[in-house]
């Protein structure tokens, strides 16, 4: 038993020896691995601090040299600079000083004047002293002795010339009121003006009248205001006559007007949504008309703005004549004339149409109607041949290719046909038109009407920029200027509008 004891013991310590030892070899064993691994991170880090050192380097040298060239280059512009400014620098000395020789020639130039000119006043009143010293008078005591003599002596030829003038005055004011009389009745004349500036709309019953009309004449000055059409009411039974020398306008004004009566309800937000809706209906009629033109002519390669414009013309009138009826008949003969002659027909057609596309727009654009088409034509990139041909109609470009004989031509004959065109309804319209023109002018004007054949002229302007006394005297500078700028019979009466309006909605 004892044996086994010690042998137990025995084993025991041998055991504890055996781990002592083994355990150390292990504790050695790894502390030499984790030293190799710690030198071989040391050594990839120096690797990399070496490599990244070396790569700073290389980058702070290119970026050095890139430095160096740069200041190279600014240095060298700016010696450039330098010496632009130098050059330019004794360039203006050089002039300056010109300029001052200049200066010092000219003031001595003044000098002489000036000892000329003292040099003469000084020998006039030397003579007139002289004069006076002869005659033994004083200039003054002369000056009033001449007049008495002149008045005594000829004081009945001056009563006969002040009688001459009387009697000519006398004569020149009836000439004046034989003119008006003769302006007012050619304007009354409905075969030359009421034809074509007066619309008739018939009514239902004489009752709409008064819805028309409105509660104390609200209604009808909201509908003339918004159309620029003067509504004459009283003239003729069941009837209302719509005034205005704009075509367009009056068109919008008919067909607005008769849908307020077909609707019954007239009253201004009303008024507003039938005139939004007339004009939506004239201006569909207007491409419709343009649309029949060019293919009744045959034309297809129009762009769909011209063809709107030559759809306006259906509205413009040139001396009586309608200019889109005119365009046609010109585009025709110049067709025929240019296959008679053997010119290119396509051209002369299209020319012969678009010869008047001006007066489209010249009623909006300030500019005669000849270079307004030319400009119109040349932004939209028709071709320059047709440009060539219809710009020389009035003689102001001469004809630069055969074919614009050929549309002249053909201008001739369609305004000088017997009844194509009567003159007096031009200037009528024209004067009205300027009449308007004038009012837009003014600051704070939003548009402007002439009614009543030209005799009135309504300016509605806007009640934020103008006060009531800026109102009234507008209305006196746009008279003045009327009269400093046109000639006419009569007067014309200036009505400014200020109105203010409050709208809010309920939700």
């Amino acid at each position: 038993m004892s044996l086994i004891i010690f042998f137990v013991v025995l084993a025991t310590i041998f055991g504890g020896v055996f781990g002592f030892f083994l355990r150390r070899y292990l504790v050695k064993k790894n502390l030499s691995n984790a030293e190799k691994l710690v030198e071989e991170k040391l050594e990839k880090a120096e690797d990399q601090a070496r490599g990244i050192l070396l790569d700073a380097k290389n980058k702070s040298l290119s970026l050095i040299s890139r430095a160096e060239d740069d200041l190279k280059h600014e240095k060298s512009q700016l010696r450039r600079t330098q010496e632009r400014l130098l050059q330019k620098e004794s360039f203006l000395d050089e002039r300056t000083k010109k300029l001052d020789e200049k200066e010092e020639k000219l003031l001595s130039q003044v000098e002489k004047v000036k000892a000329i000119k003292n040099e003469l006043e000084t020998h006039q009143e030397k003579q007139l002293q002289k004069l006076e010293e002869i005659a033994g008078l004083k200039r003054d005591t002369a000056k009033a002795e001449l007049i008495k003599h002149v008045e005594e002596k000829y004081q009945s030829d001056l009563f006969e010339v002040v009688r001459k003038l009387e009697k000519e005055r006398s004569q020149e004011i009836e000439k004046k009121t034989a003119e008006l009389v003769a302006t007012v009745v050619q304007r009354y004349s409905r075969s030359h003006i009421g034809e074509v500036t007066t619309s008739i709309v018939s009514l239902p019953n004489e009752d709409i009248k008064g819805k028309i009309i409105g509660k104390e004449g609200r209604n009808i000055r909201h509908f003339e205001k918004l159309t620029g059409v003067e509504l004459v009411i009283d003239e003729t039974p069941d009837s209302i006559m719509l005034s205005c020398f704009d075509p367009v306008r009056r068109e919008v004004a008919r067909i607005a007007l008769e849908d307020l009566m077909q609707d019954g309800r007239i009253q201004p937000a009303r008024i507003e949504e039938r005139i939004e809706e007339a004009k939506k209906k004239v201006s569909q009629r207007i491409k419709e008309a343009g649309e029949r033109a060019v293919y009744e002519l045959g034309i297809i390669d129009f762009p769909s703005e011209i063809v709107h414009l030559l759809g306006r013309m259906t509205y413009r009138t040139s001396y009586g004549q309608n200019a889109l009826v005119h365009s046609i008949e010109v585009s025709f003969i110049s067709g025929m004339l240019a296959s008679e002659l053997g010119l290119n027909q396509e051209i002369a057609k299209k020319a012969g149409l678009l010869h008047d596309i001006g007066k489209a727009v010249d009623h909006e654009i300030e500019g005669n109607h000849l270079e307004l088409g030319i400009k119109i034509l040349q932004k939209y990139k028709i071709d320059e041949k047709i440009i060539l041909a219809m710009r020389s109609h009035h003689e102001d470009y001469p004809a630069a290719i055969p074919e614009a004989f050929a549309v002249n031509a053909a201008d001739a004959i369609s305004a000088s046909r017997p009844g194509a065109r009567r003159e007096s309804l031009e200037l009528y319209v024209k004067r009205l038109g300027d009449l308007e023109k004038i009012a837009l002018d003014f600051t704070g004007v939003e548009k402007a009407y002439a009614i009543q054949a030209g005799r009135e002229l309504r300016v509605f302007v806007s009640p934020d920029n103008l006060s009531d006394f800026e109102a009234s005297k507008l209305a006196r500078e746009i008279a003045y200027k009327i009269e400093s700028e046109m000639k006419y019979p009569g007067e014309i009466r200036v009505v400014v509008f200020r109105e203010t309006r409050a709208v809010e909605y309920a939700r």
